[in-house]
C-alpha cells in the first residue's frame, strides 16, 4: 500500500467535452467512469471529477504570494522534483498560457519549491509544484 493517500476533488466545469480533452490529453491523465454529466479522472494518482455546471460569471480572486497573483481558489498535485520539470516542459510545449509560468519559489528559504499555475478550459486555477526536500511540505 501507497504511504500517501489518494485525494478525491470534483471541479465544476461549462464544457464538459472541452475539459474532457484538456485533461486527458493535454495533461495526460487516464479516464475512469464517466455520465453525460461527469467524468472521473486518474490525476498523478488522485482521483479528479469534472462536473457540468452551468458557466458562472463570477471572477477569480488573487491573493498576493512571493511578488505574484495566486488564483483563488485552485487546486493540484505535489510532484516529484524531477516529474515537475518534466511535465511544466511538456505542457510548454504543449502551448499551455500560464498565469505563472514554472518558476522556484521562496528560494533559499524555508518551504522551497518549484510552482506553476494555469487554467482548464473552465476557468479552473490549477497549480503544480514541487519540492527538492519534501521535508519542507509543511515546514514552518
Amino acid at each position: 500500500m501507497s504511504s500517501i493517500t489518494p485525494f478525491h476533488i470534483a471541479i465544476p466545469v461549462h464544457n464538459l467535452k472541452e475539459c474532457r480533452t484538456f485533461y486527458r490529453d493535454v495533461l495526460n491523465c487516464t479516464e475512469g467512469r464517466s455520465s453525460d454529466q461527469w467524468v472521473d479522472f486518474n490525476l498523478f494518482g488522485h482521483q479528479l471529477v469534472i462536473h457540468y455546471k452551468p458557466k458562472s460569471s463570477e471572477d477569480t480572486h488573487t491573493n498576493p504570494v512571493d511578488g505574484k497573483n495566486v488564483p483563488v481558489p485552485h487546486y493540484g498535485v505535489v510532484l516529484p522534483w524531477d516529474d515537475f520539470q518534466l511535465f511544466s516542459k511538456e505542457l510548454k510545449t504543449k502551448g499551455i498560457n500560464f498565469i505563472i509560468e514554472p518558476y522556484v519559489r521562496f528560494e533559499g528559504e524555508v518551504g522551497e519549491q518549484a510552482t506553476m499555475f494555469f487554467l482548464d478550459p473552465a476557468g479552473n486555477a490549477l497549480e503544480f509544484k514541487a519540492f527538492k526536500d519534501m521535508d519542507q511540505l509543511f515546514a514552518k
